[in-house]
């Protein structure tokens, strides 16, 4: 009785974890919400090319999961990334 009630509480705390995992594992074709909308970014902390790399990721997703709208915003996102980088690149920027 005790091998089967210690088999059913493993089983269970295993799949419980493995559900847990599954929760928090980004989808292929989710919107990020956090470069979108500055939501659900807890813990995110990004250099600039991280954030560069993300943000052409999502825009490569295109029309199948974001909006044209999103899309712009998407963009412009990029440019100030780019715009920033630039400036940060520059001679004497870091003075």
């Amino acid at each position: 009785m005790k091998k089967v009630l210690i088999a059913v509480l493993t089983t269970f705390a295993l799949s419980a974890g493995t559900m847990v995992l599954a929760a928090d594992a980004p989808q292929a074709n989710a919107k990020d919400e956090c470069l979108l909308a500055s939501k659900n970014c807890a813990n995110e902390v990004d250099s600039i090319q991280q954030k560069l790399k993300k943000i052409k990721a999502e825009i490569k997703k295109g029309k199948k999961v974001y909006s044209a709208e999103e899309l712009k915003k998407l963009n412009q996102k990029l440019k100030e990334a780019n715009e920033i980088l630039n400036n940060l690149e520059k001679p004497g920027a870091g003075r």
